[in-house]
């Protein structure tokens, strides 16, 4: 069988085939807005980069304990390129799959995936509800929370940091600068 690339289109429908939960739907969509700014600032096909974001949690809601096994073999069904699918089962490296990230493309994916939830979750217990107004300071302290946002495991950020060669500080304000560009869609715009 020949490898074809995805649309956007199709890896959306995709998502929503096997996602029927709003706020994991909502998820793929923050980082694959991060995940196209990442492309963006490092010189990666932006397409490329925000379908694998979109996509990377495909199998979570259906099946979360075979996590990334069954997205690989959703995506092999549909023929999708090899790269794509290393890249979507390396966000799960020493959780549930041993596929370590190597390409840029996978260690933004590792870094920023639990990123975007504590993110989130940052930006909607603020008085605005929103993503436009929130600064990485913001969210560094709630970091420092442990019961806050307590199923984001703050070490594979760390790991991820590191392994782009980045202060937590300035992956934080990257990432939040990705999802300032879906607020809309990740509904994080705020009450205005």
């Amino acid at each position: 069988m020949e490898e074809r690339i995805p649309t956007r289109d199709e890896a959306f429908q995709l998502l929503v085939t096997y996602t029927q939960t709003e706020s994991l739907v909502r998820h793929g969509l923050a980082v694959e807005g991060v995940m196209r700014y990442f492309a963006r600032q490092r010189g990666g096909d932006e397409e490329q980069w925000g379908i694998v974001g979109l996509v990377h949690d495909l199998d979570y809601d259906q099946f979360p304990e075979q996590h990334c096994i069954k997205t690989e073999q959703i995506l092999r069904e549909q023929q999708w390129p090899e790269s794509y699918i290393r890249a979507v089962i390396s966000h799960g490296w020493g959780i549930c799959t041993d596929v370590e990230p190597l390409s840029d493309m996978e260690k933004v994916l590792y870094a920023t995936d639990e990123l975007t939830g504590l993110v989130t979750t940052t930006a909607l217990v603020r008085p605005s509800k929103s993503i436009l107004d929130l600064e990485a300071k913001s969210v560094l302290k709630k970091w420092k929370d442990k019961r806050f946002a307590a199923k984001v495991d703050r070490d594979i950020i760390d790991r991820g940091a590191a392994m782009l060669g980045m202060e937590r500080r300035e992956l934080v304000t990257q990432t939040i600068l990705g999802m300032r560009e879906v607020a809309e869609q990740i509904n994080l715009q705020g009450t205005g």
